[in-house]
């Protein structure tokens, strides 16, 4: 594939890491990437390893990262979308394509294009609609944008494989956003609900009648799953819940639900523990003991 244009990154996360690890690609194409962790001694080494692995040349400022770069993924936490769309801005080269992979409000996402735009980039708005892993690369995403379909087929080149959501910037990460008040509020509702029931001890009894009810979930399993997705990636879900929020107070509804789930989200990532076996009674019992 050496005809793809060099790509850049912005955020050399698990996301960026598990898709550039393994798609379909010229080994010898540039690839580059600026992380705010490699200015952090806790996180340097992390990252740097990060991107040898995958064969992207690990840069110290985002002018370096993309002196060169003609497609750029951004993939930073949700809180920091718009912040590393105007510090690299400047740096774009007239033309770059930003693929805004950050898990945003559309009215973030289209603040997001409006810089991108002025400084001379083509802004998609690409939503990344399950975790990275297992399919890595094949990961569903949604591009939405004037110029999607340019982006798309970039990314099919790669190997990827993206699906068209709309013309509008925006219409990627409404259909994200929304998809999140249910994924990331179960996650939410299942934790409260069976630590609850552990601590009190009647799991056992909670856990079957949930089965009794819907049969197609297996709930003890959906259970201690949920549990690890909060305490490792929680932080990270939490920015992204607070985008729903947005978005539910900008269609003119409550977020009731949604902001319960911020607080369990970060609550738990605060706890600052391993998940520990894939066993729900032992999972509970640790969190429990360190709530």
């Amino acid at each position: 594939m050496s005809d793809l244009p060099p790509i850049g990154f912005v955020g050399f996360g698990e996301a960026a890491h598990a898709i550039s690890g393994s798609w379909t690609h010229d080994r010898s194409m540039p690839l580059a990437a600026y992380d705010r962790g490699i200015e952090a001694p806790s996180t340097s080494d992390l990252i740097i390893d990060r991107c040898r692995q995958n064969g992207v040349v690990a840069c110290a400022t985002p002018a370096l990262a993309l002196e060169n770069a003609m497609l750029v993924f951004s993939l930073v936490t949700a809180d920091q979308a718009l912040s590393a769309a105007s510090a690299c801005a400047p740096f774009l080269r007239p033309g770059a394509i930003w693929l805004d992979g950050n898990s945003c409000a559309p009215g973030t996402k289209t603040e997001a294009a409006r810089i991108i735009e002025a400084a001379g980039g083509v802004y998609t708005d690409m939503a990344i609609m399950a975790p990275v892993y297992p399919k890595r690369h094949q990961v569903p995403i949604l591009l939405s944008g004037a110029q999607a379909d340019s982006a798309a087929d970039l990314l099919i080149r790669l190997g990827m494989e993206p699906t068209i959501a709309g013309a509008r910037v925006g219409d990627a990460s409404m259909i994200k956003m929304l998809r999140s008040v249910m994924i990331k509020g179960l996650e939410a509702l299942t934790s409260e609900c069976l630590l609850a029931a552990r601590r009190a001890g009647v799991d056992d009894a909670v856990i079957a009648s949930l089965q009794a009810s819907d049969p197609g979930i297996d709930w003890r399993r959906r259970g201690t799953y949920n549990l690890e997705r909060m305490l490792v990636h929680g932080a990270r879900r939490a920015a992204e819940m607070e985008e729903v929020c947005t978005t539910l107070r900008d269609l003119g509804l409550p977020d009731w639900i949604s902001s319960g789930t911020v607080t369990w989200q970060r609550h738990l990532s605060q706890l600052d523990l391993a998940p520990g076996e894939d066993i729900f009674a032992e999972r509970a019992d640790r969190v429990l003991s360190a709530l």
